[in-house]
């Protein structure tokens, strides 16, 4: 369940927050440019990585005035560092935490930095991540953004904002389903006028004098591949402040909760805590379903791109539509296909079944495979071998079949279900011969 939404006053606008968590110690998460507390949590992969912030601190977190669930402020207004740190102070008042660490990301990090030097006895310890003291480029700091290319940017955001565009450079890696996510998210969090406002704030700032101040204890994490921030600013930033730790890590996601979040956050719960602790992953016995349509590539080159979206619209739609009617639970949509997970094989089988049908009628062809088997519970996700079986299952099935693993087959015996033995094969990278069979109609 998605936390509770508090407010804390600054002055005289209301700051919207949350308290996730039961922790030793408070961490006080500010986000980069926009944020919605409340929208985050439809993200299944941002929620991981939030709680497993939570599961080792008390953690908070808030919209910065002018963005998400806090007041709006005029957006010929640009508000000054000075008044986030009262943001900040503020919500730490108001969630009865004296000292807490700070984990600043992106354009967080700056006003992060500053309050940790004003505040130092507030201040437990200085976490940033995928950020800089700068964001502007100069002679003596080349990894900044130059003014054209900022005036780019700004026409693209008061065109495009709110169509998830962004998203492609901030973290490549993100599905489709991610990009519409983020539409969504930069819509409820901010106005384009307020955007545009916050990104003029932030080009402007400079606190690299601050550097030399901190003293509390720092880490400093950022992706080698962002492309949103340059490494360089991170390193110059590491090298400035007395005794940091810098961690580079691999990788090219800007936003912390996309691409290896358990590598990064391992480094937070380190650094914080002195060890290393990842929960033993639950396990569970399920049916795990893979779809894959058939021939995507020359399908999206024959109709366009247009059309082709269009098209894997009312496939997602009917796919995830016989998921809910079986029961089925979503994990993971690829592009073209999707991974389920069921508590019943025979209903997994009848829905794979269905799928296929019924995808017929849009002009598509999809491969279905089917293994059961313990599965690792990690969050949303699902791992172990199991997984990795129906994967290849699926690779190897006909276009139009669902094909399934011996286990699957001697599991529903009695169901009325028939099957053609397509025999015995080698499944890379999975030990053992796997005995295979095909669904027939009924």
């Amino acid at each position: 369940m998605q936390p509770e939404t508090r407010y804390a006053k600054s002055g005289d606008v209301h700051i919207a927050y949350q308290v996730v968590g039961e922790g030793p110690l408070d961490l006080v998460y500010v986000p980069g440019w926009v944020s919605h507390v409340e929208y985050q949590w439809e993200n299944p992969t941002a929620t991981r990585a939030f709680m497993r912030l939570a599961s080792f601190s008390r953690l908070i977190i808030f919209d910065k005035r002018g963005t998400g669930l806090s007041d709006r402020v005029p957006d010929s207004a640009l508000p000054t560092l000075e008044e986030r740190m009262d943001d900040v102070r503020a919500v730490m008042d108001a969630a009865g935490s004296e000292r807490a660490a700070l984990f600043g990301t992106s354009e967080g990090g700056p006003m992060s930095l500053l309050f940790a030097s004003t505040y130092p006895e507030r201040t437990r310890a200085l976490i940033l991540q995928a950020s800089y003291p700068m964001r502007h480029w100069a002679p003596d700091f080349p990894w900044g953004v130059t003014t054209e290319q900022q005036v780019v940017y700004a026409d693209l955001v008061e065109r495009d904002w709110g169509k998830g565009s962004d998203l492609s450079i901030r973290s490549p890696n993100a599905s489709a389903r991610d990009m519409q996510w983020f539409a969504n998210f930069c819509r409820m969090a901010a106005s384009p006028g307020a955007a545009l406002t916050l990104l003029k704030m932030n080009f402007e700032i400079d606190v690299r004098s601050v550097l030399p101040t901190i003293r509390v204890p720092t880490l400093i994490l950022h992706r080698v591949g962002d492309q949103r921030v340059n490494v360089g600013g991170a390193r110059y930033t590491a090298e400035r402040i007395p005794g940091a730790k810098y961690v580079e890590l691999p990788g090219d996601d800007h936003i912390w909760w996309y691409g290896d979040t358990d590598a990064l956050v391992d480094e937070v719960e380190e650094f914080l805590t002195g060890t290393h602790h990842t929960p033993e992953p639950d396990r569970v016995l399920a049916t795990v379903l893979f779809t894959d349509i058939v021939g995507s590539t020359e399908h999206a080159a024959r109709l366009g791109d247009r059309r082709w979206r269009e098209m894997l619209a009312d496939h997602d739609r009917l796919v995830r539509t016989h998921l809910e009617r079986s029961r089925g639970r979503e994990v993971k949509h690829t592009g073209d296909g999707f991974l389920a997970t069921f508590d019943g094989p025979a209903r997994a089988i009848r829905c794979a079944s269905m799928i296929c049908d019924r995808v017929r009628q849009l002009g598509l062809e999809v491969r279905a495979g089917l293994h059961t088997g313990e599965c690792e519970l990690i969050g949303e996700d699902v791992g172990g071998i199991a997984v990795h079986i129906g994967e290849r299952v699926s690779a190897l099935a006909a276009p139009n079949e669902v094909l399934v693993s011996s286990t699957v087959k001697d599991l529903v015996a009695g169901s009325g279900l028939r099957f053609e033995d397509r025999g015995t094969h080698v499944l890379k990278g999975v030990p053992d011969e796997w005995r295979l069979f095909a669904v027939l109609p009924n």
